[in-house]
């Protein structure tokens, strides 16, 4: 899909015969895009999209001139509410919070991969250095391209206070702790890996620490969210020390190397799972370094809430 497409469309005035459920079956999946890249997990996303379909019913369609960029409006003004109010809550959450995974069994949009670092795990923790208001302006124009017109359209914004929004957005994921949070080059694919996967779990698995040594980049990160629910590593680990004793220890992290370990895309790449009797109980999510060849940041989800969209 191009820029344009994935913008606010210059269309003529839709139809006033088009139906609830039409632009529902058009605009649900584009709704929900938006929301979980701006909320960070697929529940909220859902409710989003629900809310703002239940909205339209109460609303005579023939004063919508243009459904997507309505539809894109209601999903945003919902989402900013919500991160909001979760900036309060997740002040009080046990642990540390990390996005909602999402497989790659979900009903997603036919457009949804093809940028796969607007999408990806890493992508989804850098978003949270942002606050609700630069997120939605660094979305709406990173992921989507909209340009900063249909922005300040959508938000309520002036240009200039976007274009201000958006180079502030920037300055922050590419200095300090942000910078490290990038997401994966695009040039590491798939098959380099899957390889670097299979190494990663063969000296996991062994207690490996040489071959575990040999994959680790200089400044690794190891963060875990158990929300409370599930006992885990409570702070990130951030000292190459630190992270490799951590994955080698026999008595940390012990319970993984007990389930059945495979590879599943998560968030458009592939990432580890581990199952008990079939049912997924962890996901490991491993961000590589520019260099591909190397693991920079280890994110663990052991919370139940949060992996009820990653099925095997």
């Amino acid at each position: 899909m191009t820029g344009k497409e994935q913008g606010i469309e210059q269309e003529s005035v839709e139809s006033v015969d088009v139906s609830l459920e039409e632009l529902y079956q058009k605009y649900r999946k584009y709704s929900f895009a938006i929301a979980y890249r701006m909320l960070g997990t697929v529940t909220d996303a859902e409710d989003v999209v629900q809310d703002c379909f239940v909205e339209l019913e109460n609303k005579p369609l023939s004063d919508i001139q243009n459904p997507k960029a309505y539809v894109a409006k209601m999903t945003m003004n919902r989402c900013l509410n919500l991160l909001n109010s979760a900036r309060k809550q997740r002040e009080t959450y046990v642990g540390q919070w990390l996005p909602e995974p999402l497989g790659e069994s979900a009903d997603l949009p036919a457009d949804w991969l093809e940028r796969k670092d607007m999408i990806s795990y890493a992508f989804l923790v850098l978003l949270e250095q942002l606050k609700p208001i630069e997120r939605a302006v660094f979305v709406l124009r990173e992921a989507f391209q909209y340009d900063y017109k249909e922005i300040a359209e959508l938000l309520g914004k002036t240009e200039s206070n976007c274009r201000q929004l958006f180079s502030r957005s920037r300055r922050i994921l590419s200095s300090g702790e942000a910078a490290s949070e990038a997401p994966s080059r695009p040039h590491i694919n798939n098959s380099s890996r899957v390889k670097l996967l299979e190494r990663f779990t063969a000296a996991f698995l062994a207690y490996d620490v040489t071959a575990m040594l040999e994959l680790l980049a200089e400044q690794p990160v190891f963060v875990s969210d158990g929300g409370g629910k599930v006992h885990t590593v409570m702070r990130p680990m951030v000292v190459r020390k630190g992270v490799l004793a951590l994955l080698t220890s026999r008595r940390v992290l012990t319970v993984l190397r007990e389930r059945d370990v495979v590879y599943t895309v998560i968030n458009g790449e592939v990432q580890l799972a581990f199952l008990k009797d079939g049912e997924v109980k962890e996901t490991l999510c491993l961000r590589l370094a520019p260099d591909g060849e190397h693991i920079q940041h280890f994110y663990l989800m052991v919370n139940p809430d949060k992996l009820g969209y990653v099925h095997i």
